[in-house]
This record gives structure tokens, C-alpha cells and sequence, in this order.
């Protein structure tokens, strides 16, 4: 009987040895994506794809990096920290305009979650709808010029200001910009620094929590801001298969999220931001945060990014970005003329997803 347990030991072990060799070298066998995002929404859609697993499915160990803008993104670009990035509208364009960069899929609509914050007493708060054409929007011109607004350049949270300066016949130049990162801008904001703010998703809520009232989002003016999953150029063209397993995963979440309410992911959205981000939120805000998001189907950005007939409708508004931040002076010569040809997208790997999401083995 001695001998028996013995045996039944020794073969356990066995076991337990050829399990770990094998799992070791499945991990060996998967392919390093080091990635870059910031804590805002589109972030959770890829955080829950590997929390799900479904990258190792696809044969990859995403990584997910945290950055706090989308320009310090692009600045980490150049060392290779990442091969594939979450970022906003703004930093998408300056990043295929200066850096070796292409968007590859777009991630959400954050036009309603990108906007303008003012203090509840300032008299810009008491002025509604002095644009008729834009009744929602707070301000006008007479109280707003000379004001100090604090906001993380070429953002898409700047795109917002600057929009906003436009429906009140403004500009950049008849307001005093501050440049700073989106964590000091909330705590200069509740410290009465500056006359207002400009901010993006979920700070601009923490902001509102602060006193703050609304004086416009990018929705209210009228604009799209779109985030885009950007790609490393030299990195996709050298491994598309790869890169279409990225998407392909990524596109997984995006269909699992919008299957379902997004009461039904507040738990996961919680604990995305506790355990990614290190940061919590009550559940109102988080709620708000979601729902102000809004996410396309693999179908939809395959219509969108489609250039058989020409320039995309996505390349169209990567341009046309551009072109508005030329008109403000933010763009030199040289990259303002570029603005008109610069490929800013491809459909080249977007296409190559399988329709039901399932890679062949």
C-alpha cells in the first residue's frame, strides 16, 4: 500500500510538472503587444477583452500601458514602448502629421464626454444660448474674452475649448490658454485657478462634482470627436496578421459590450479602474461615464474606413480636424499643407477581420 501511494505520488508530480512545462511554453509561444492608453473608456473595452482572456486566444499577451495624454503617447512613440494605442481625435491627427503613426479602428464617440467647465457663480454661466443656433451653450463673447481657461494642448479636451470659443465668435487668441495635464486641472479648478477649464472624460465629471457648471461639450457645438485605435505604421505593415488579431480582439469587447446594458458592466467598470487605473468612482459617475460613450460595430468602422472610392469618411474627419487647428495657427506651414494629402487611416487591416470575430486556428 506504501509503495502504491508512492507511486500515485510520484506520478501526480509527474503531471503537475509536464502542466507547467506545457503552459510554460504556450506562453512562450505568445506574441509580446505592448500597448498604450489613457484611464478613460475605450481603455476598458481592451482591459476587458484580457481580462476575459481573449487575447491568448489570438495567440498574444497584450500589454496595456498607462499614459496620462495622448501626446505623451506619441512622445513615448519613438522608443518603441508601444506598437498599438488608444488616443483622441486630436493627438491622432498630430501624431500621422509628426510621428510614423496611422489610425486603424476607431475606438468611441467622446463628443459628449469632451467639454468646457466654468465656476457656477461666473457670470459666463449666466449667459444661455447667446448663439441662437447652439441654445445649450453657456456664454458670450463679451464674457469670456480675456478669460484664463487651463487645458492639456492639442487635446481633444482643447478641441472642445477652442470649439466652444467658435460658436461665441471667438478664438484661441482672445483667451488666455494654460497648458497642464488633465489631474492638475481639476485640482487648479477646485482651487479657484483660472476661469474655467477644458476637460475630457471622467474629469470633466469630477470637475461638475466640484461646482463647476457646463458651459458646452463638443456635442453642443456641433462637432464629432471620435477616439481611434492608432497603429505604429513600420510595426503593422511588418506584421499584419498581428495587427488584425489586435483588432480582432479589441472588436470582441466592442460586441460583448454592446449586447448587453451598460448597468449590466458597472461591476467590471469599477473594478477596471480600481485595479488599471488605481482610482474609484461612485457608481453615478461611472454610469454617466459609460453612457456618454458611444461604441461602433465592426461593420460600421468598416464602412467608415473604406477608401474603394476614395478618401474614407474617417480619413475626411481626421482631415478636417486638422484643417481647424491650422486655421487657429496651432499647425505650421509646412504641416498645414500636408494637412490635405496626409493619409491620417487605413482600411488595410480593419477589412481583414472576420465578420464573426472567430480567427482561423
Amino acid at each position: 500500500m506504501r509503495n502504491i501511494k508512492k507511486y500515485i505520488s510520484l506520478a501526480v508530480a509527474v503531471l503537475m510538472l509536464l502542466h507547467l512545462a506545457a503552459s510554460g511554453a504556450a506562453a512562450s509561444r505568445l506574441v509580446r503587444v505592448p500597448t498604450a492608453w489613457m484611464d478613460e473608456f475605450e481603455t476598458f473595452l481592451i482591459w476587458y477583452a484580457k481580462d476575459k482572456g481573449w487575447d491568448r486566444e489570438a495567440g498574444l499577451d497584450i500589454e496595456i500601458r498607462q499614459y496620462d495624454s495622448g501626446e505623451e503617447i506619441l512622445d513615448a512613440q519613438p522608443t518603441g514602448a508601444w506598437v498599438y494605442a488608444g488616443m483622441g481625435t486630436v493627438p491622432a491627427v498630430m501624431g500621422n502629421l509628426h510621428n510614423n503613426v496611422v489610425a486603424i479602428a476607431t475606438g468611441v464617440d467622446e463628443s459628449a464626454a469632451n467639454g468646457v467647465v466654468v465656476h457656477a457663480n461666473s457670470p459666463i454661466a449666466a449667459v444661455r444660448g447667446w448663439n441662437k443656433e447652439y441654445p445649450e451653450v453657456l456664454g458670450s463673447p463679451d464674457t469670456v474674452r480675456g478669460k484664463t481657461f487651463l487645458v492639456s494642448d492639442l487635446s481633444s479636451a482643447h478641441y472642445a475649448l477652442s470649439s466652444w470659443l467658435r460658436v461665441l465668435g471667438l478664438q484661441d487668441s482672445d483667451v488666455i490658454i494654460r497648458d497642464m495635464m488633465q489631474g492638475l486641472v481639476v485640482a487648479s479648478f477646485e482651487n479657484h485657478i483660472g476661469d474655467g477649464v477644458a476637460l475630457w472624460a471622467p474629469q470633466l465629471y469630477l470637475a461638475l462634482n466640484k461646482g463647476g457648471a457646463l458651459a458646452a461639450t463638443l456635442k453642443d457645438c456641433g462637432r464629432d470627436s471620435p477616439t481611434y485605435i492608432v497603429a505604429d505604421t513600420a510595426y503593422a505593415n511588418e506584421h499584419p496578421e498581428i495587427t488584425v488579431k489586435f483588432l480582432t480582439v479589441y472588436f470582441r469587447a466592442v460586441d460583448e459590450y454592446q449586447s448587453k446594458n451598460p448597468e449590466s458592466f458597472l461591476q467590471d467598470y469599477r473594478r477596471f479602474y480600481l485595479e488599471w487605473a488605481g482610482k474609484d468612482f461612485d457608481d453615478e459617475l461611472m454610469l454617466r461615464d459609460m453612457k456618454s460613450h458611444k461604441v461602433f460595430n465592426l461593420a460600421e468602422q468598416q464602412a467608415d474606413f473604406d477608401t474603394a472610392t476614395g478618401r474614407s469618411e474617417v480619413q475626411k474627419k481626421l482631415e478636417a480636424i486638422a484643417r481647424f487647428f491650422a486655421d487657429l495657427g496651432h499647425l505650421g506651414k509646412d504641416e498645414a499643407m500636408y494637412a490635405g494629402t496626409a493619409s491620417y487611416a487605413t482600411d488595410k487591416y480593419i477589412k481583414l477581420v472576420p465578420p464573426n470575430l472567430k480567427l482561423k486556428k
